[in-house]
């Protein structure tokens, strides 16, 4: 079954919660996993897919949007709709809905700013998850680590 993690944030607003983002995304890539970023919008996934080449000096995370997948095996996929790749590791979802693929993978990752109407989505995502049985797992995490 599906491992649900929920990352709050304790301050910061978008860019904290995409920069979280992308320091969990590299910790899963180093790891071996293969991960989908499914972000809310097309102007979301080409912000995360700028934001993985710079939000840390000398770091580097092999990556694509998904509208720019091929036959070549890439470890890291940003889209908007349902993941085109096989490989099911881990979600990381910047979305507000829950997505309707998300049991597809092993684990799912929820990113959560402090602000108000992230908050209470995510709230809701995590009614959701709890309602239909998932392990949830909750990480308070300080916005200036």
């Amino acid at each position: 079954m599906t491992r649900v993690d929920f990352y709050v944030l304790d301050s910061g607003g978008a860019a904290a919660r995409n920069t979280l983002a992308c320091r969990l995304v590299e910790k899963a890539w180093l790891r071996g996993h293969q991960i989908y970023m499914h972000a809310p919008s097309p102007a979301d996934a080409k912000q995360l897919d700028d934001l993985l080449w710079t939000f840390r000096a000398g770091s580097f995370v092999p990556h694509r949007l998904q509208e720019n997948a091929n036959e070549t095996p890439c470890p890291v996929h940003i889209g908007t709709g349902e993941a085109k790749v096989s490989a099911t590791d881990v979600l990381i979802n910047l979305a507000a809905d829950v997505p309707p693929f998300f049991s597809r993978f092993e684990r799912v990752i929820e990113v959560v700013a402090p602000d108000a109407p992230v908050r209470d989505a995510a709230r809701e995502r995590y009614r959701y998850y709890r309602d239909r049985g998932y392990a949830l797992e909750s990480h308070n995490i300080s916005g200036k680590s």
